[in-house]
């Protein structure tokens, strides 16, 4: 049976490895991808990522190898992110609560996200592709959060790497304001592995420094003190399933993240990495 993954990525830049490595697993299997972004423009990979032999200053190490540069650049260069879907028209926008109307726009507002809600069944899974670019367009976007809560409603697989697992942070009802991670067990990008300048965007000359917030104490918090964040500092890899969500703390997690999505959509695995 053929199953199908929305992937997100940032249009102000995706880390290469973090989208072709899950790409690489699944595809093969003969999973179908759709890729949606924030207002329907085309993605593209962050230059680094596209680097063979770019070193990670905060790893003291090459990140991106001859492979998945290539690869990057293939993927990259290919159709496959050619039309986006655009989920600024897919997913409605709340309104404020100063809207002249405000009870009726609401009630349009859960009308046409319960709507979009049913788009989602034919999806198997989600995954969220990490790097600095999510920063601007995916960790606040309230429609992507309401994706992610749309995809916990049917119980479906929420994966998210690096960055992008803050989406997970601030993924909630408005109702109710508590994360959806609460209780449960994820990782992403520790404190020690975060840039201290150089946090860079595409479609922009800004260079923000270090990233925004510490996404470890983001995390930290809002799992809770029946979940737990792990930073698996010292470790080649950083990869957590505590379903619905897997998430994965940077780059080399990439492959894995997608060898698991596997397991989990074929195998029915729910728990690994704690």
């Amino acid at each position: 049976m053929s199953r199908r993954v929305l992937v997100v990525l940032s249009e102000f830049g995706y880390w290469g490895e973090e989208l072709v490595g899950p790409l690489d697993v699944i595809q093969p299997r003969g999973y179908e991808v759709d890729v949606v972004t924030a207002k329907g423009k085309r993605a593209h990979a962050l230059p680094p990522s596209m680097e063979e032999g770019y070193f990670d200053p905060p790893l003291a190490k090459v990140v991106t190898d001859e492979h998945y540069a290539r690869r990057t650049r293939e993927v990259d260069a290919s159709d496959l992110l050619d039309d986006p879907i655009d989920l600024s028209s897919w997913f409605p926008e709340r309104p404020y609560f100063s809207a002249q109307n405000f009870a009726r726009e609401l009630e349009e507002y859960y009308t046409a996200r319960d709507a979009a809600w049913e788009d989602l069944k034919k999806y198997d899974a989600l995954l969220m592709v990490g790097g600095s670019g999510p920063l601007i367009d995916m960790v606040n976007n309230q429609r992507l959060h309401d994706v992610v809560l749309g995809f916990r409603h049917h119980n479906k697989l929420i994966a998210a790497e690096c960055y992008a697992v803050t989406v997970l942070a601030f993924a909630r009802e408005w109702t109710e304001r508590t994360s959806i991670i609460w209780g449960k067990h994820v990782t992403g990008h520790a404190l020690e592995y975060d840039y201290k300048d150089g946090t860079g965007f595409l479609n922009t000359d800004l260079n923000m420094g270090p990233p925004p917030y510490p996404l470890e104490f983001i995390l930290r918090d809002a799992t809770g003190p029946d979940g737990q964040y792990h930073g698996g500092v010292g470790r080649v890899r950083s990869t957590v399933l505590d379903y619905p969500y897997l998430t994965g703390r940077s780059t080399q997690d990439s492959k894995l993240v997608g060898e698991l999505m596997v397991e989990v959509l074929e195998n029915g695995l729910e728990r690994y990495g704690w």
